[in-house]
């Protein structure tokens, strides 16, 4: 078994039909699975999956865990040498599966590749064209909302967007699976940092293009749930994954990134909520499992560290220009 492809689900069904429709058209010429993962839906998605996609591998879990422990029980049971996360709400072109793996088997030294998103309802826009990460504890949708043509070159990244993109398995018994404390969202910005600080790569792959809906399971791009669950996340990644070193020398520019963030959520009416969301990332810091330190991996930090300062002048400096 080559590929192993994992898909969460939680009240999708009306995703469902145009997703799996699109992949039963896949180029890829190795044989794959295809393992769907749902957090208890409410809205018959099961019994849809069923009756018209019988080849599907089922599990079913007892409430909504979150994305993390839905796509950590697909891995478990993946049988592939590749484990494919993707979305409900998206849909792939033909020479999607193809692309990514040809991607990954070109350096051993690569965890993960990343797809080239695209705005389902705008398709002459790109929605994600690889994750970075900054000091201001941030993470950047490269690409949003610019020209479908931008960005068609293959490129080292931070972070992987696990809504549509392929992993080493291997590599996951090494550093970990997805951390289920997350719930959701920056899941995938902790594991690609984890998988960067064991010396692992992260790569953009151009050809391999998703059409993506986005939000299609919290409902909207901004909602209580998912401004609180992400500033409490955005606490998580930055502790779990620094040394303490980093910690201290990036802690202002961190709050700076809070303070900020605190401004703009103020302005969208989730002020008290992204604070609820600072609030409870600080004080559940037990529950979360740092990332041990090694000596062996001093360059790794200190080359993190030189991207996050890349990163960081790269976005002001875009936001000048604009």
């Amino acid at each position: 078994m080559k590929i192993s492809l994992v898909i969460p689900n939680y009240n999708g069904k009306k995703f469902l039909k145009d997703c799996l429709d699109s992949l039963s058209k896949q180029s890829f010429s190795y044989k794959y699975e295809i393992i769907m993962v749902d957090n208890n839906s409410s809205d018959d998605s099961v019994e849809y999956i069923k009756e018209n996609y019988s080849y599907i591998k089922l599990i079913y879990l007892n409430k909504n865990h979150g994305f993390a422990k839905a796509v950590n029980e697909g891995i478990k049971l993946a049988r592939g040498e590749y484990v494919v996360l993707l979305n409900n709400d998206t849909e792939v072109e033909e020479d999607w599966l193809k692309n990514l793996v040809t991607c990954i088997e070109k350096d051993e030294n690569v965890f993960s590749v990343s797809s080239k998103m695209v705005q389902y309802n705008h398709r002459n826009l790109i929605d994600d064209a690889g994750d970075e990460y900054t000091l201001l504890g941030w993470t950047l949708k490269t690409g949003d909302g610019e020209n479908i043509n931008r960005y068609n070159k293959k490129r080292e990244i931070f972070s992987s967007c696990a809504g549509a993109a392929i992993y080493r398995k291997k590599i996951f018994d090494k550093i970990g699976y997805f951390d289920e404390n997350f719930f959701a969202y920056m899941e995938d910005v902790d594991i690609s940092y984890r998988a960067k600080i064991y010396g692992y790569k992260n790569i953009y792959c151009p050809d391999a293009i998703v059409y993506h809906i986005g939000s299609g399971t919290s409902g909207s791009r901004y909602n209580e749930f998912k401004v609180k669950l992400a500033a409490r996340n955005n606490i998580y990644v930055p502790y779990k994954n620094m040394s303490l070193l980093q910690l201290i020398t990036n802690f202002p520019f961190l709050l700076l990134g809070f303070f900020i963030k605190y401004l703009f959520f103020v302005k969208k009416g989730f002020g008290k909520v992204y604070l609820d969301g600072l609030k409870e990332g600080f004080t559940t810091l037990n529950k979360i499992e740092k990332v041990k330190y090694k000596n062996k991996n001093l360059f790794n930090y200190i080359k993190i560290e030189l991207e996050l300062i890349k990163n960081t002048f790269k976005y002001i400096f875009s936001k000048i220009i604009k």
